[in-house]
C-alpha cells in the first residue's frame, strides 16, 4: 500500500487514504496457451460446420485449420469451397478423395490419396496460384477456378463462409 499526503495552502499535511492501492499488470505466461486456445476453437468451428452437414471431412477439420495455417490462407475458405463444389464432399468422382472440384475437368479428375492430402494440396495452390496473386476473394478466386461460372460459385461460397463465423 501507498501513503500519499500533499500540502494545502494552509501548509498543513493530511493523508488522503490509509488504502490506496496500486494495480499493474501481471505479464502474459499463457501466451502459448491462448494460440493453441485459438486453433482449438477454429477446429471446432469446423467441425460443428462438417457435422451440420453430415459431411465426411467432420474428422479432418483440424487438419484443415492446420493446413490454412500453413499456407497462410483463411481457414473458413477450404470448407467453403468443399461445400460448394460438392455438398461438403457428398458428391464427388469415385475414389478421387477430391470435395473441391480441383482439376476436375470433364473426365479428366484429379485424385488423392486421403482426404489429408487433398485437404493440404487444395489449401497450398489456393495459398500460391491464387491469394499470393491477389485473388484473395471468392469472386476473384472463382475467375480461375471456374472462370464460366455467372457468378453463383463465388455467392455460394461467401454464403458458407458466412456460416463459418
Amino acid at each position: 500500500m501507498f501513503y500519499l499526503s500533499f500540502l494545502n495552502s494552509n501548509e498543513r499535511r493530511a493523508v488522503l487514504s490509509t488504502s490506496t492501492e496500486a494495480y499493474a499488470a501481471l505479464p502474459n505466461y499463457n501466451a502459448i496457451s491462448s494460440e493453441i486456445e485459438s486453433d482449438d476453437s477454429k477446429t471446432e468451428i469446423v467441425r460443428q460446420f462438417f457435422a451440420k452437414y453430415n459431411s465426411p471431412l467432420e474428422s479432418y477439420a483440424h487438419d484443415v485449420v492446420l493446413a490454412a495455417e500453413e499456407n497462410n490462407i483463411d481457414y473458413k475458405l477450404v470448407p467453403a469451397i468443399a461445400m460448394q463444389e460438392s455438398t461438403g464432399c457428398k458428391k464427388i468422382p469415385d475414389d478421387s478423395n477430391n470435395c473441391w472440384g480441383y482439376g476436375i475437368y470433364g473426365k479428366k479428375v484429379i485424385k488423392f490419396e486421403s482426404f489429408k492430402d487433398a485437404i493440404h494440396a487444395v489449401s497450398k495452390t489456393l495459398s500460391e496460384k491464387y491469394i499470393q496473386n491477389g485473388l484473395d476473394t471468392p469472386e476473384e478466386i472463382q475467375k480461375k477456378w471456374t472462370p464460366s461460372n455467372d457468378g453463383s460459385w463465388s455467392e455460394s461460397v461467401n454464403h458458407f463462409l458466412e456460416q463459418l463465423q
